[in-house]
């Protein structure tokens, strides 16, 4: 029995983000990192700095009867571009452009019009809110939380 869209829909977009070809040379991350974060652009999909959760997840049944269930869920996601230079107007478009694929990836268009639907995991998703860090620490780093919100029937 399925209670919930979710892995399918994570290993969808870790799939899709991993096979766009603007996106070749980037690490695309499952969660957290297991080593040093040396990759100068990566996304991580369930997971950013200081998060408590993955992903957030909400159910309730979607009419009388109690037969099916809807679920809204969001996934919390990080983009980072770094490098050690201190140029941090570049990292910060860096790391936009590395948002702006992601963005594109779940954009509906003629030659991909199921985009929106995680290879048919989930009704929709789409990426909603966000927030940007910077620090100098190590170079100009600049990362962008953000999370794919999705909505599926289960």
């Amino acid at each position: 029995m399925q209670t919930s869209r979710v892995p399918a829909a994570v290993d969808a977009l870790l799939a899709i983000l991993r096979a766009r070809p603007d996106l070749e040379g980037v690490a695309i991350v499952d969660g957290p990192s297991s080593v040093n974060g040396t990759p100068r652009r990566r996304i991580h999909i369930g997971w950013s700095p200081g998060a408590e959760q993955a992903v957030e997840i909400q159910q309730q049944f979607n009419a009388a009867g109690a037969r099916t269930r809807d679920e809204m869920f969001s996934i919390t996601c990080y983009a980072e571009s770094r490098g050690g230079d201190k140029d941090m107007a570049f990292r910060r478009s860096d790391a936009f452009d590395l948002i702006g694929e992601v963005e594109q990836a779940l954009r509906a268009s003629v030659d991909n019009p199921v985009a929106p639907t995680l290879n048919g995991t989930v009704l929709w998703a789409e990426l909603t809110t966000g927030n940007v860090q910077q620090s100098t620490s190590e170079g100009a780093v600049v990362g962008v939380t953000f999370t794919v919100a999705c909505r599926a029937r289960i």
